[in-house]
């Protein structure tokens, strides 16, 4: 189903939007369920294509946002009230666990030239979401010093998506722009939705064995594990560490003075909490808390979208082909969660509004 045909809010101000670095739809999803009309995700990875189309009601532009020219943008932004140009250039090398980080990286770029297309094409909103790691950079410094030369108002910081409901502990920074005045994301209590847990988006699927395949459902796939492993989870409790273990299962990590630092490794999570930060390794038992909290697996790729806040029929691959599980947990993990999406909509429409309400126009209705 194209994500269109369900939306949170009124759709009374038109506002398009490009979504660049557009991935497999995460903020792009969100933001339609705001009821913004997105038209057009931006991406230069062809494996995102089909999870884009399939899944939202907007266009795939198969290419680099380097090689992304004003006109092709403004094209897809204009016939509107507002436009609104957002994006999550890759975060990698400002992420905590990245120690090698560089100028060097090819990806550093990115967000000016994100900001590039800010400064060409002069939408009337700019979001963008990222690491937290990525504030106090000399990148994200020039980012924010293209909006101030364009006369932009902008407000950045850093948000726990688990006060937006989204049922992992994964902290983002949320920068918004507009050319007519103040705009912040919307504060968690005016949202109104309660914190989320791990039963709460996951507890109804199907029982899975470690290497089964939901029948129903092919994203419920869980990775095979090996002997010791299955030893492993057996032994682990939710929420606990590896120190519950027999010797003989402990890792030589373990055994180091910076053994505690592992605490999570071959952990499970637990049910009536939040899930840890869902990454691009999800589904590898050993990469993290990633265990099913009472069944002896990893949790399955179905799994790690829904803690994600996809929609629950969300397609990230063509049924009639195949991806890698490398690539399926790339394009879930990197996703902008659904929910941060429709937070960011939301607190773009409610200033829109706030806009039209200023000018005296009739119409306007209440966003939450």
């Amino acid at each position: 189903m194209k994500n269109s045909e369900n939306t949170r809010c009124c759709t009374q101000i038109a506002i398009n939007a490009v979504d660049l670095f557009c991935g497999a739809g995460g903020l792009t999803c969100g933001l339609q369920k705001a009821g913004i009309r997105v038209k057009a995700g931006v991406d230069s990875d062809p494996a995102c294509e089909y999870a884009f189309s399939a899944n939202n009601d907007a266009e795939f532009i198969g290419k680099s946002v380097e090689d992304l020219s004003p006109a092709e943008t403004l094209v897809k932004l204009n016939g509107s009230e507002y436009t609104l140009l957002c994006g999550c250039a890759p975060c990698q090398t400002f992420s905590s666990i990245n120690q090698k980080a560089s100028r060097e990286d090819s990806r550093w770029g990115l967000l000016l030239q994100f900001g590039r297309l800010v400064k060409e094409c002069e939408p009337d909103f700019v979001a963008m979401e990222n690491v937290p790691g990525l504030e106090g950079k000399d990148v994200f410094c020039s980012f924010c010093d293209i909006l101030e030369e364009l006369e932009y108002d902008y407000s950045y910081s850093v948000v726990d998506c688990t006060d937006y409901g989204v049922p992992q502990r994964r902290r983002r920074l949320v920068l918004l722009a507009s050319r007519h005045g103040h705009i912040a994301i919307l504060p968690k209590g005016d949202y109104g939705v309660a914190p989320s847990t791990v039963r709460e988006a996951i507890g109804a699927l199907p029982v899975l064995k470690a290497g089964h395949c939901d029948l129903d459902d092919p994203l419920h796939f869980s990775s095979a594990l090996s002997e010791r492993n299955l030893e492993r989870i057996r032994s682990s409790q939710p929420g606990g560490t590896w120190k519950s273990w027999d010797a003989s299962l402990r890792l030589p990590c373990h055994e180091q003075e910076t053994g505690d630092g592992y605490g999570a490794v071959y952990g499970r999570m637990e049910w009536d909490k939040a899930a840890p930060t869902i990454t691009t390794q999800f589904y590898n038992y050993g990469s993290g808390r990633f265990g099913h909290p009472d069944q002896d697996r990893a949790i399955s790729f179905r799994e790690g979208a829904l803690l994600q806040t996809f929609p629950e029929d969300y397609a990230f691959y063509d049924p009639k082909g195949k991806m890698g599980r490398r690539e399926l947990g790339r394009l879930i993990g990197n996703a902008v969660p659904v929910r941060l999406g429709e937070v960011i909509g939301l607190s773009i429409m409610r200033h829109a509004l706030g806009l039209r309400a200023s000018s005296g126009e009739e119409g306007v209705s209440t966003l939450l």
